[in-house]
């Protein structure tokens, strides 16, 4: 979909369908819409009068235009109560209007920035945030889709701005919105597709096209080099597989003086079945987006590549299956990591802070300086905080408030979990150094701390995403299937510690 930011008023624009903006409180047409109301004498306000609930949020109400403009069609979207309007708000209406339009067959869009003015949003995040709603609303997965009707795609998305002066900001927010919104996409196909596709191999593949597609440093480890590197945890879960293991390595170099270098580690298990200790049939489908980690910490190194902060981005992701076999490892087995820590294991289904274990221990050995790692990690942390938080445990405070506060920034919400020392007692083993699995009671704490034992001193922050990295139904920007959840917070913290 092509983007242009055009001054003007909606009214003029050359597009088929005309989106403008409503708020519950206030029903007198006014901006856009009160031009909108005039070019068709009055009819939108009588139409306000007579529906005042077509204002409420996410309400679309589909108005013909019957050439009084040359645009076919105006869809009037509610924006809620004024007060309670935000930047994730404007984002998500976007994605549903959009999807209203592509219902209507429109392949021209004109729209002006619903909260951009009245509703006390800058114009360039505004902007940003949009067209971040649009371009993640009308995602569809059909890869796979043999003699299917193909729902008509919208073709061009105009942003119309009266205000000549803001065009430049306003354009600067609309790139920002298309470069992540479609490294979210991105991330989504990972996800996505099944796992008889996208192997640790395929994996590697993808970040091989982003390293050489925008200009990033990449390097993989095979087999023989985890074993070189006494990558005892990562190579216990893959003995169980005949996909082989990968572990990708790729490096953004944005200020070369700057000793600081952020690690971004992502869980990468193409699919999990549990292992020996297999998981029940219903639903093991969905276990193909165990590696949505990953899939994240790919997608933001795509946007960040093109966005070009002045920061350092390591980035790190383990890939392998997690599959019961006569080779696969067993309850009862003790390994041993990179770091050179023993592990009992209690449970072949706690896969992924395994794999986690050694992938933090070699960000490290390559100069990460600070750490946030992604994982669809536990169940429990769907059970505790549902489908609309990921639950967060650090080894430093300050660290997590930073990525907290910039989580915030997009819309992506995280609840900070407790990390009190008394939860380590239920991983300590008594013929290893740790087990991993320290049961039912506080299972997010205690997976997201045994992470932590390997990233010592050095500032981590594990961000548990089970709840998060996928949804059972369309709803604002997130579609049915992989959400793409971490991918903006991701590319957000890197611009915040870079300058663009």
């Amino acid at each position: 979909m092509n983007i242009e930011v055009i001054n003007g008023t909606v009214t003029e624009s050359l597009s088929d369908t005309v989106i403008v903006n409503l708020f519950e409180d206030g029903l007198i047409p006014g901006g856009a819409l009160g031009t909108a109301d005039e070019a068709l004498n009055g009819h939108i306000d009588e139409i306000i009068r007579d529906m005042p609930g077509c204002g409420k949020y996410g309400e679309t109400t589909v108005i013909h235009t019957l050439g009084a403009i040359s645009a076919k069609r105006i869809i009037l979207l509610g924006l809620g109560k004024k007060a309670e309007f935000s930047l994730d708000k404007a984002r998500a209406l976007m994605a549903i209007a959009m999807r209203a339009a592509r219902r209507l067959g429109s392949k021209t869009i004109a729209i002006s920035l619903p909260g951009a003015g009245s509703g006390g949003l800058n114009c360039r995040q505004a902007a940003q945030a949009v067209v971040e709603g649009a371009i993640m609303g009308l995602y569809q997965f059909k890869y796979y889709k043999s003699g299917k009707k193909e729902i008509s795609n919208i073709e061009q998305l105009l942003i119309v701005e009266n205000d000549a002066e803001t065009l430049d900001a306003i354009k600067t927010g609309a790139e920002l919105g298309r470069i992540v919104a479609e490294s979210v996409n991105y991330a989504r196909d990972l996800i996505n597709h099944p796992a008889q596709y996208m192997t640790p191999t395929k994996i590697a593949w993808h970040a091989e096209e982003i390293a050489k597609q925008y200009g990033l440093e990449i390097s993989l480890l095979e087999k023989e080099d985890m074993q070189q590197q006494g990558m005892g945890a990562l190579l216990a879960v893959a003995q169980g597989s005949i996909e082989p293991p990968k572990l990708i390595i790729l490096k953004y170099i944005g200020d070369p003086s700057n000793p600081e270098t952020i690690a971004y580690v992502g869980k990468g298990i193409t699919f999990d079945s549990g292992g020996i200790s297999i998981k029940p049939s219903q639903n093991m489908d969905e276990m193909k987006r165990d590696m949505a980690g990953g899939g994240a910490v790919l997608g933001a190194m795509m946007a960040i590549g093109q966005l070009k902060p002045k920061v350092n981005i390591l980035a790190v992701v383990p890939c392998t299956e997690n599959m019961p076999s006569g080779s696969a490892f067993r309850p009862g087995d003790i390994i041993t990591s990179m770091s050179g820590k023993t592990i009992e294991v209690i449970n072949t289904d706690a896969e992924g802070r395994l794999i986690l274990a050694d992938a933090v221990t070699y960000a490290i050995k390559l100069g990460a300086t600070k750490i946030i790692d992604l994982a669809t990690l536990t169940g429990a942390c769907v059970v505790g905080l549902g489908t609309f938080y990921s639950g967060v445990i650090t080894n430093n405070r300050q660290w997590c408030q930073e990525i907290i506060d910039v989580a915030k920034q997009t819309g992506e919400k995280m609840w900070e979990l407790p990390n009190d020392e008394e939860y380590l007692e239920q991983i300590k083993s008594s013929i290893a150094d740790l087990k991993n699995s320290g049961g039912r009671a506080g299972g997010t704490i205690t997976a997201g701390l045994f992470i932590g034992q390997f990233a010592d001193n050095t500032p981590w922050v594990h961000v548990d995403i089970a709840g998060t990295a996928d949804a059972d139904k369309d709803k604002g920007y997130n579609l049915k299937g992989g959400t793409g959840a971490g991918v903006r917070t991701l590319i957000q913290l890197a611009t915040n510690l870079g300058t663009i």
